[in-house]
């Protein structure tokens, strides 16, 4: 790997890390645009680019999630008996999310994607409230909701953040809590996906030298240690910032990511 592409991923390394601080994301979403466009540059297998994308993206999570949950426990922020409750889903759905992700069509799902995150940041956005009498469901459906959450975030090689954000805050969690719980939840995402993109992977013909499955190894480290080192300075930033503000910067996130959704959906 040259000296540009470390620099390279060293840099992305450096915002995801901040992003998932600040938003309770694990960057992924953020990531594997970029990801991409720099494998593609480097003459990477066409039909097995946007695969390890995803993988490699996922993988990362892993890193910058305990980094950052680290910061936002030290602030009391993370709710762990809702961590405990979601936590079994997600295993579930993050295994078997890569697998689906090489069954369906690709213009279905990113449609879908794009309607869910837009509607989410429209609903931060105008800062509606909940209905006060709202809580999160009890333990069947926390599991139902940790599936789908997984489940997704398993097919786009994404911490989750996405989703169980607007999720909690819609039941009433509070969005310092949401956006520190949410971290939490990245790790248990990421390595359930990661497991299985090395299973369904690791068979694969034509991968590059330095994978691992539908990992890209090189991109994983530089990219982890990047990141490890900022998400504490994300979460830092996002404990200092007042409510409104933190919902419009997520609610900004979520569009940039819902036209990402459209633009793969109609490419």
């Amino acid at each position: 790997m040259d000296i540009s592409l470390i620099l390279l991923f060293l840099l992305l390394g450096t915002f995801t890390g901040f992003a998932a601080g600040l938003l309770g994301i694990g960057g992924g979403m953020l990531m594997v645009p970029f990801i991409t466009m720099l494998l593609t540059a480097r003459d990477f297998p066409r039909e097995l680019i946007v695969h390890m994308a995803i993988a490699t993206s996922l993988s990362t999570i892993m890193f910058t999630s305990l980094s950052s949950v680290r910061a936002h426990h030290k602030r009391g922020a993370v709710l762990w008996p809702v961590v405990k409750v979601l936590a079994p889903g997600i295993l579930i759905g993050s295994w078997i999310g890569p697998w689906i992700g090489t069954k369906l069509n690709s213009f279905g799902l990113a449609l879908f994607f794009a309607i869910f995150v837009g509607f989410s940041a429209t609903q931060m956005l105008m800062d509606k409230k909940p209905s006060a009498s709202r809580e999160l469901p009890q333990a069947p459906g926390m599991f139902g909701a940790g599936t789908i959450i997984g489940v997704l975030s398993g097919l786009v090689g994404a911490g989750g953040g996405f989703i169980s954000v607007p999720f909690m805050t819609w039941c009433n969690v509070k969005i310092h809590n949401a956006v520190a719980t949410s971290a939490a939840l990245g790790f248990p995402i990421a390595l359930a996906g990661t497991l299985s993109n090395i299973y369904f992977g690791m068979h694969e013909p034509g991968l590059p030298p330095g994978s691992l499955g539908f990992i890209y190894l090189p991109a994983l480290l530089v990219i982890s240690a990047a990141s490890v080192f900022t998400a504490p300075y994300g979460a830092k930033t996002a404990h200092a910032l007042p409510v409104k503000s933190l919902k419009k910067v997520f609610a900004i996130v979520l569009y940039v990511l819902a036209a990402y959704m459209l633009y793969k959906a109609f490419r």
